[in-house]
C-alpha cells in the first residue's frame, strides 16, 4: 500500500514540475488519503497482533 504513496507522490513531483498544478494536488491528495489508511491499518494490525500474542493464564 506504501508502494501506491511513492507512486502517487511520484506523480505529483513529475505534474509539479511541469506545470500541471491540479494534477499534483489531486496526486498529493490521493497519497495523503492512501497513507493515513495504511497508517491506520498497520496500528489495527499491531493492536490485534499484541491482543492475540498474549497467554492469558
Amino acid at each position: 500500500m506504501l508502494g501506491w504513496v511513492v507512486t502517487f507522490l511520484v506523480i505529483a513531483l513529475i505534474a509539479g514540475i511541469l506545470g500541471f498544478g491540479g494534477v499534483a494536488g489531486a496526486s498529493i491528495e490521493i497519497a495523503k488519503i492512501i497513507f493515513f489508511i495504511a497508517v491506520v491499518l498497520f496500528l489495527v494490525s499491531a493492536v490485534v497482533g499484541l491482543a492475540r500474542g498474549r497467554n492469558r493464564v
